[in-house]
């Protein structure tokens, strides 16, 4: 028999004011006992909706239904046949608008906790296995990966299990993308990502890292270099910055470098290569998951003061609930309705302070959320040492400007089909080097699709 309880068990955390003062995982995961009680929430409905709102399409019901029966390897080798990044998609999948927003128990109550339930499987399989994936037998075919964030990852998983000898290029000089330098050790621990990498490794993957795609190599290189096809998930790691005066004072950072310095290059911890200005009051303008991310870093820093300064009211936060919510926990200011105009500095060109004004909500914009119009007589400061842009990011050109043919969005992004080729035979490309910035899962599942169609090309040419 189910069990018909209304809500989820609660994820165990550690508590706010202990954990915004270090860079440990918030969320400790379930026990055994949590997950097989979890589990049992699931109908195992005859239409299975849940799998139509995951873009990668694992078996959820099944996988669920062998945690209820305590065979949590069994449930992540389901996991596995769809997905190559378990363990990161059951920490950063924003879950509530997909999988679970499908799950009929959501009709009366909270749905089952499918995310939860896909970490603590990964987790048991990453923790308990003792055998590495078994290697498949080489189909003699060659496809190359540029970028190793979650599109090219599952790009090359794909690939690699049906026996292609696959290389992915790194810009960095560790992969997985916006996984290890945009997302805060304490959502996702690097730990997990290299332990997804490895198992990749197992499969036959090579990875090439300090390698920039554009500049170290061409994608025209690349084929001549006898790559039968090519898929291109860079992601969208170039900042965007609103062009008010005082930008370029000192204190004044884009929310890709400052995670980076902080995620990738562990800039909070003493010594480090690449450390990073530790202010007292700190303002990060946006309402992103990035923008989450940026202020809870500078939290866990020493700032006194974070505050999260967004244009429109916390209805139209694009944010991840669970994310403001731990935001909020956490102590994070949110100053909403609100919108910078100058960032001021001192006789030293450090930041001193930010310039706002109050906002309305008029009428829906193009997006479909109300645009938000200046209050007349609002002005004000804001007293910041520090200030951290979040408003979103594009696709480097680099590779749009070094490969001949290649299709681009005005702003940026690379077309594609609804398979993800390009206007280049052969080159395909997904992620958020297509859409813009976008979730980890939207990303994967481009990837995955970019998969299916290489295989396809290189099998029926």
């Amino acid at each position: 028999m189910p069990n018909m309880r209304l809500t989820k068990n609660e994820m165990p955390s550690q508590a706010p004011d202990v954990r915004n003062r270090n860079f440990d995982e918030v969320a400790l995961g379930y026990t055994e006992e949590m997950a097989i009680d979890e589990a049992k929430r699931c109908l195992n409905c005859k239409n299975k909706p849940c799998i139509a709102g995951c873009p990668v399409k694992i078996h959820i019901p099944e996988f669920i239904a062998k945690t209820a029966e305590g065979d949590f390897e069994g449930a992540y080798q389901i996991i596995a046949k769809s997905s190559s990044l378990p363990a990161v998609c059951g920490r950063v999948c924003p879950q509530e608008s997909q999988c679970e927003s499908k799950c009929i128990r959501g009709v009366k109550g909270e749905p089952v906790a499918i995310g939860r339930l896909e970490r603590f499987v990964a987790d048991y399989h990453n923790k308990n296995a003792t055998e590495a994936p078994i290697r498949p037998v080489s189909n003699g075919h060659k496809v190359a990966v540029a970028g190793s964030g979650p599109a090219g990852l599952t790009c090359a998983g794909d690939l690699a299990k049906q026996g292609y000898d696959v290389t992915v290029f790194e810009a960095l000089h560790t992969p997985g993308g916006v996984l290890v330098y945009g997302i805060p050790e304490f959502r996702l621990p690097k730990s997990i990502v290299a332990k997804e990498i490895d198992t990749l490794k197992a499969l036959g993957v090579t990875f090439e890292t300090n390698t920039v795609i554009g500049k170290s190599v061409s994608i025209d290189e690349l084929i001549e270099d006898g790559f039968e096809a090519v898929f291109i998930g860079t992601g969208a790691g170039l900042p965007r910055f609103m062009g008010i005066p005082g930008e370029n004072y000192n204190g004044v950072y884009s929310a890709n470098e400052f995670l980076t310095r902080i995620n990738l290059m562990k800039a909070y911890r003493e010594g480090s290569d690449t450390p990073v200005m530790k202010a007292n009051r700190v303002a990060v303008v946006g309402g992103g998951n990035v923008a989450m991310d940026a202020a809870r870093c500078a939290k866990r820093l020493g700032a006194e003061e974070v505050y999260i300064v967004y244009r429109r009211s916390e209805e139209e936060l694009p944010a991840r609930a669970e994310e403001v919510e731990h935001a909020k926990e956490e102590g994070i200011i949110f100053k909403l309705l609100t919108n910078p105009t100058e960032i001021i500095g001192n006789e030293n060109n450090f930041v001193s302070g930010m310039k706002c004004v109050e906002m309305e909500l008029g009428e829906p914009d193009a997006s479909g959320r109300r645009r938000p119009i200046v209050k007349e007589n609002s002005e004000h400061t804001i007293d910041v040492d520090a200030v951290i842009m979040s408003i979103g990011t594009s696709p480097n050109p680099l590779i749009k400007d070094t490969t001949e043919g290649l299709d681009t969005e005005r702003w940026g992004g690379i077309k594609t089909d609804e398979h993800g080729l390009t206007s280049r035979i052969a080159v395909y490309a997904g992620g958020d080097a297509v859409t813009g910035a976008a979730t980890v899962i939207l990303a994967m599942g481009a990837g995955k699709t970019a998969a299916e169609a290489i295989n396809e090309y290189i099998m029926n040419r």
